[in-house]
């Protein structure tokens, strides 16, 4: 069985609304196609805000994972612990800033289709 990369990325300006309040910052979703199951593997993030940022992985609506991002940073986080994402499931990057806080986030969340 062959695997099929697909990334969910790009460079987003954002303004936030708590580090409690999770939103939208425009990075297309993911649908698992039918027949099919996909897992993350890796985040790449940077801020370029003077203040830590937080993405979050949402599952369905829920939050599944949190990469918090430093002041004026970058991060690279190898997923070791993988879960199975199910046919139709919807995934999405989130953002969570401190109130007020503007920035830019540049994201590249890699899943492998198996």
């Amino acid at each position: 069985m062959n695997s099929i990369p697909r990334f969910l990325q790009g460079v987003f300006p954002f303004e936030g609304k708590g580090l409690d309040q999770p939103a939208p910052i425009g990075v297309p979703g993911y649908v698992v196609p039918a027949g099919v199951v996909a897992q993350a593997v890796y985040f790449r993030g940077g801020n370029s805000a003077d203040e830590l940022i937080c993405l979050v992985l949402m599952r369905d609506g829920e939050p599944m994972r949190y990469f918090p991002i430093g002041a004026k940073g970058d991060v690279h986080i190898p997923l070791r612990v993988v879960e199975d994402l199910d046919s139709g499931t919807a995934v999405e990057l989130w953002l969570a800033a401190p109130a007020g806080v503007t920035g830019t986030v540049v994201v590249d969340l890699g899943l492998v289709e198996v």
